[in-house]
């Protein structure tokens, strides 16, 4: 598996697709099940596919988690290899931001309610990031996991009004064997809070059935051991509005660790 440092190597590389389609994914690193398998879809998808592992600053306000975010590069690369990347890409933060990190493009009207109620800055550094590792590496296919819901029609969004050629395919959510959405920030879970943090999909699923209403959910989650709800709604998931909705999302905390789910409503 090739590894692809510089801006320099990614030129060689995209020279040397002949006409090959290609599918990006991108990661932050500590790699899970969920990311391979955006990998494993996107070698289905294109004959070729890129995974790059950067570690986004401008998406971090201060006081989150960037200096403790998980980074595990060695066992990421293992993984990768195993899953049949043909390469990846290791960008600089040189590179990425040129003339210094910071979110140069507004994510517009869809990354205001929800994450972007409770996370202000994070949308505009997510988008910031991918554009320019689009312009970058022009993929064909994007793969991105529905886990992270909002993000994945923010993005989609982006891309039309920037008139990228690069379809944004969304690949359904990996869970563990409890039903736990696998994300990287799980291992800060402690095994107390994991026992609660399963509780969250059974929650929610029971919520997309219309059993208990959104009150009930929050009070629910807390009674199970979450600290915190940030939101759990009912929205549409073209708009992320209350009106014609179809979709439940949620973010909730537990300890230090806050965990973010959805699911179509039944």
């Amino acid at each position: 598996m090739q590894q692809i440092k510089t801006l320099d190597e990614l030129v060689e590389f995209q020279d040397s697709l002949n006409g090959q389609t290609l599918a990006l994914v991108p990661t932050m690193g500590a790699l899970h099940e969920g990311h391979l398998k955006l990998v494993e879809e996107g070698l289905k998808r294109a004959d070729i596919c890129l995974p790059y592992i950067y570690l986004n600053p401008t998406q971090f306000a201060e006081g989150e988690d960037l200096d403790s975010y998980p980074r595990t590069l060695d066992e990421d690369l293992r993984k990768l290899e195993q899953t049949g990347a043909h390469a990846v890409w290791l960008p600089s933060t040189e590179d990425v931001y040129p003339d210094g990190p910071k979110a140069t493009i507004k994510a517009g009207q869809l990354a205001k309610p929800l994450e972007g109620q409770f996370r202000p800055h994070f949308f505009d550094g997510v988008v910031s990031v991918l554009h320019r590792m689009f312009t970058l590496s022009k993929p064909n296919f994007v793969m991105m996991g529905e886990k992270d819901f909002q993000q994945l029609q923010v993005v989609r969004h982006i891309v039309k009004e920037h008139d990228m050629p690069i379809d944004i395919i969304g690949v359904p959510t990996v869970r563990d064997k409890n039903g736990l959405a696998l994300s990287s920030r799980n291992t800060y879970l402690s095994d107390e809070e994991y026992e609660s943090a399963i509780e969250l999909n059974k929650i929610l699923v029971q919520f997309a059935q219309n059993m208990f209403s959104a009150c009930e959910t929050k009070r629910i989650l807390r009674d199970c051991g979450f600290d915190k709800v940030d939101y759990c709604v009912q929205v549409n998931d073209q708009t992320f509005l209350p009106d014609d909705a179809n979709r439940v999302m949620a973010a909730a905390w537990i300890g230090k660790t806050r965990l973010i789910d959805n699911m179509p409503m039944m």
